[in-house]
């Protein structure tokens, strides 16, 4: 086995570090000090009927996968509505958005490689709190 100076992360459901962003909200699981910069794991929640971020890329990729209720994620120049179980892998460089178009919170567990994504979340909860989060678009 090899040898690491990471340690383990066990977390119980809903710990983690949290970020309040008004009707979105992300909980940090594991990120790049935690991976050795390979990757960073996040829970990122949206009430019904909202927006997200808007439509952005970086050279991060980001791959989700829906926890629950229907999160429609923009891949491109397309929506796809993704439901519970669903998956959806957005290679960096390629534009995307993610945003709740339904009645219920949607949640997505969200992977991004290389990791160090946690370093933007003060930027972004700034952003959001003179940009709050608006309705989402047709369903």
């Amino acid at each position: 086995m090899a040898e690491t100076d990471r340690a383990p992360v066990v977390l119980g459901p809903g710990e983690g570090r949290h970020y309040d962003m008004g009707r979105i909200s992300a909980v940090f699981k594991a990120d790049g000090a935690e991976t050795g910069g390979g990757y960073s794991i996040s829970e990122w929640w949206l009430e019904p009927h909202t927006a997200g971020p808007g439509a952005h890329s970086h050279p991060e990729d980001d791959v989700f996968y829906v926890l629950d209720g229907t999160m429609s994620v923009l891949v491109g120049d397309r929506w796809v509505d993704a439901t519970r179980g669903a998956f959806v892998a957005v290679p960096g460089g390629v534009t995307h958005d993610f945003e709740n178009r339904g009645d219920t919170p949607a949640g997505v567990l969200n992977l991004t490689h290389p990791g160090h994504f946690e370093q933007h979340m003060p930027g972004v909860v700034s952003w959001f709190a003179e940009h709050p989060a608006g309705p989402a678009g047709p369903a």
